[in-house]
C-alpha cells in the first residue's frame, strides 16, 4: 500500500477497501490518457479525484482484447502556477512505465528530482517526437506525512528588501559560475565562508531556526524526497470526499521556490497561517506543461 494514501485523506483503508477503490478508479475515471506503447499494447493512465486537486491515478495497459491490466497506482496532489521553467530532463524510473524528471534551479543549489505524476501526457508528447529533456515549463507540488508550523522569523521592510537583493544577488552568481565564470565563483566561495563564520558565532546563543528561515535538502535513500522549511503564502482547509478525512494544502516560498503541498491535518503540528512556517518531509512530484 502506497505510503502517502494518508497524505490524501486515505489514512484507515484496509486492503480490501483500496482495491475497491482503485477498481473504482478503472470503470469511473475523471480524466484518461493513452499513449502506444510497442505494437500491442497501449498504456493508460487513468485519473479519479477524490477532493480538492487530489485524487489516485492508476497506470497500466490496454492489450489486444481491450483489457486493462494495472501496473501500479499512486496518489497525486495537483500543484498551480508555474513552478520552474527552466530545463527538465525525463528518464524512466525501472521496468514500470513510470518516470523521474530533473530540473537546475539555482535558487535552490540542488538538483531537483521528482517523480513525473503526468507520463501519459508525456508519451503523448513523445510519441509525437519530443525528447525526454528540454521541457521548460513545470509544475511542482509536494505529499507530506509529517510536518510542523514555525512562527516566522521577525523582519522589517527594510530586512525583507535587503534579504530579497541579497537572494537574486546570489542567484545570478550562481548561474555566472555555472558559465564558468571564475570571479563568481571565488564570490560564492567567500560567501559560503562568512555564511558559516555568522552562524558559528550565533548559534551558541540562538536557535537554529531564528537564523535559517529557509532551506531545501535531499532526505534519505529516495532522490525524490526532501526536507523543506518556508514561509506559508497560502492555505485552504479541504476534504477528501470518500473518507471525510480533513486535509491542508498550503502554498509555500522555500528558497524562493514557490510549490504547493498537501497533507492530513492529524500529521500536521500547529496550525497554519499565512506568514508562518513549515517544516516537513516532502514527496516531490511534478507536472510538464506542454
Amino acid at each position: 500500500m502506497h505510503s502517502y494514501l494518508r497524505a490524501i485523506g486515505f489514512s484507515k483503508l484496509e486492503q480490501k477497501d483500496l482495491d475497491q477503490i482503485l477498481q473504482e478508479v478503472i470503470v469511473f475515471c475523471d480524466e484518461k490518457k493513452i499513449a502506444e506503447q510497442g505494437k500491442n499494447e497501449i498504456f493508460a493512465e487513468l485519473s479519479r479525484y477524490f477532493g480538492m486537486n487530489i485524487g489516485l491515478r492508476v497506470c497500466g495497459t490496454y492489450d489486444e482484447q481491450d483489457q486493462f491490466r494495472m501496473e501500479y497506482y499512486f496518489p497525486y496532489f495537483a500543484g498551480s502556477g508555474i513552478t520552474s521553467q527552466e530545463d527538465v530532463m525525463v528518464e524512466q524510473r525501472s521496468e514500470k512505465v513510470c518516470f523521474s524528471g530533473a530540473c537546475d534551479d539555482v535558487r535552490v543549489g540542488v538538483t531537483l528530482i521528482f517523480y513525473l505524476a503526468n507520463a501519459g501526457e508525456y508519451l503523448t508528447e513523445r510519441t509525437k517526437g519530443t525528447p525526454g529533456e528540454g521541457f521548460s515549463n513545470l509544475t511542482l507540488s509536494g505529499l507530506s506525512t509529517e510536518g510542523k508550523i514555525l512562527l516566522p522569523i521577525q523582519k522589517n521592510i527594510a530586512q525583507r528588501e535587503r534579504d530579497q537583493q541579497l537572494t537574486r544577488k546570489r542567484t545570478q552568481m550562481i548561474y555566472e559560475a555555472r558559465r564558468g565564470n571564475e570571479e563568481a565563483m571565488e564570490n560564492l566561495t567567500m560567501d559560503d565562508m562568512d555564511t558559516y563564520a555568522m552562524i558559528s558565532r550565533r548559534i551558541a546563543n540562538e536557535d537554529i531556526f531564528s537564523i535559517v528561515d529557509t532551506y531545501f535538502m535531499p532526505y534519505g535513500m529516495e532522490c525524490d524526497r526532501y526536507n523543506v522549511m518556508g514561509e506559508i503564502l497560502e492555505w485552504m482547509e479541504t476534504t477528501n470526499k470518500l473518507t471525510g478525512e480533513k486535509l491542508y494544502q498550503m502554498t509555500i516560498n522555500c528558497n524562493d521556490l514557490i510549490f504547493d503541498i498537501c497533507m492530513n491535518q492529524e500529521d500536521l503540528m500547529g496550525i497554519p497561517e499565512v506568514g508562518r512556517r513549515f517544516k516537513g518531509i516532502i514527496w516531490l512530484q511534478g507536472s510538464l506543461n506542454f
